[in-house]
């Protein structure tokens, strides 16, 4: 993906090319039109209107490098609302650099990554959360997180924030208007109603930074553990979920020294599945080392599968093992008893009376497989993963954002509680204002734009 632009004018690579493809690249500035006219022979593209398609040959002088369809939009009816051109040239990586080659020495220049987003932003065709949206669409890999960020994509997330900043804003300009009129001692604005906005106000922030415990595991899936002793059968279970040979299978105790892990997606829910090394007291080193990092493991994870094998197993045993896993708070802790097929019926009798509640399956032949993957959804859909309508934030910078104007929030409901003086409390609202502003791009800077755009892929 190699964009480019004259002068203010840029041009991208925006479909990679491939055998049998089609390589699309995309201009946009004041120059795009014209600059394409001057290699393409067909229309003179200059005189036709936007929303057009026209066919035609690329030349670098009599030497023809395609035949090619070329689309214009003109602004502000694109994307980047500039004038747009979109070339749809044949997928040879040859005729690629060899029309981004002539494009440059016309005056283009290789655009930077998210430079058309950026200019879209720029140009107002949307807010800040609503172009970082663009990227987790183009990176959204499960039908949950496609959900949420098109929802953001459209303004959804945006919309609940510019009407809490709004109210926000009504009654910062009482308070900076009774600053105007500091000695004569009035007040514009009613503490008591400002008190009941900021509780409802405050209400809403809260929620939505509460939302970003799920959007990050939307964004980037439910870490889920498989854990268990040796020879449990853990590897041949991720085998078994991914419907591959991802991890090596061997009746050795201990053939596991390291977590391997791998995203599988259940009815649009991305799950990332960990594989870990055996839990046991081992004198190797190595081994060692596996089994800590397992621990580990166990720590960042939002749901654990302890597996452990029917047919050796006691319900003493599972005990013991499960109080000893480093659980953090808030994950969800599945018993799966493996190998059902070769474990004596008195056995499995014994620990399904310990363990009402456990699964039983046979990761070898796949008999239980589907029963778990319904129970790994009920117990992530109970948390409200599957809420992809509703707001939720996914993004770091966001959250960080809500957890500044909550903070600020809390101290303007303090000092009006407390009687301090209205700069004081004006000063703590224009800080909550600042900071929800920031989010939606209202309130930025360059340093913050250039450490968002330059993350988005290069050609969007």
């Amino acid at each position: 993906m190699l964009p480019l632009a004259l002068s203010d004018t840029i041009v991208a690579l925006s479909t990679p090319p491939g055998a049998g493809a089609i390589a699309v690249v995309r201009l946009s500035g004041p120059a795009a039109i014209a600059l394409t006219n001057e290699v393409f022979r067909g229309k003179d593209l200059t005189a036709q209107p936007g929303h057009t398609l026209h066919y035609g040959t690329l030349r670098d002088g009599d030497t023809i490098l395609d035949e090619v369809v070329v689309s214009l939009f003109r602004g502000p009816h694109s994307y980047t609302r500039e004038d747009v051109v979109e070339i749809s040239t044949h997928g040879s990586d040859y005729i690629v650099r060899e029309l981004l080659a002539l494009l440059v020495r016309r005056g283009a220049r290789l655009a930077e990554p998210g430079e058309f987003t950026k200019r879209a932003f720029l140009h107002g065709a949307f807010d800040l959360a609503q172009a970082e949206a663009v990227a987790d669409l183009i990176a959204a890999d499960s039908a949950l997180q496609h959900r949420v960020a098109l929802n953001q994509m459209r303004g959804g997330f945006s919309r609940e924030l510019a009407d809490l900043r709004q109210r926000l804003i009504d009654f910062a300009a009482l308070l900076e208007l009774e600053l105007d009129f500091g000695e004569e001692d009035v007040e514009f604005a009613d503490r008591t109603g400002l008190l009941k906005l900021l509780t409802e106000v405050k209400t809403l922030v809260q929620r939505l930074l509460r939302s970003f415990e799920l959007g990050n595991v939307i964004k980037n899936g439910v870490t889920t553990v498989i854990a268990g002793r040796p020879n449990a059968g853990k590897s041949t279970l991720l085998n078994a979920l991914l419907n591959e040979e991802r991890a090596i299978v061997s009746a050795i105790p201990g053939t596991t020294r390291d977590f391997i892990e791998d995203e599988v997606s259940l009815e649009g829910i991305k799950f990332r599945f960990v594989d870990t090394a055996g839990l046991r007291a081992t004198t190797d080193v190595v081994e060692a080392i596996g089994v800590e990092r397992t621990r580990q493991r166990v720590q960042q994870a939002a749901v654990v599968l302890y597996l452990f094998d029917l047919a050796t197993a006691s319900p003493a045993e599972v005990a013991a093992d499960v109080a000893d896993l480093p659980l953090p708070a808030g994950a969800a802790l599945l018993l799966v008893g493996n190998k059902l097929d070769e474990a004596p019926a008195a056995a499995v009798a014994e620990l399904r009376a310990a363990y009402p509640d456990m699964l039983l399956l046979s990761a070898a032949s796949h008999a239980g497989l589907e029963e778990l993957r319904q129970r790994l959804l009920a117990t992530v859909r109970k948390e409200g993963l599957d809420a992809g309508a509703a707001t939720i934030v996914t993004n770091l910078r966001h959250a960080r954002s809500l957890e500044v104007a909550a903070e600020a929030l809390t101290a303007v409901q303090q000092g009006l509680q407390h009687g301090l003086g209205t700069e004081l409390v004006a000063s703590d609202l224009r800080r909550a204002l600042r900071a929800l502003g920031e989010i939606t791009g209202d309130i930025s800077s360059d340093d913050l734009l250039g450490s968002i755009f330059t993350r988005f892929c290069i050609g969007k």
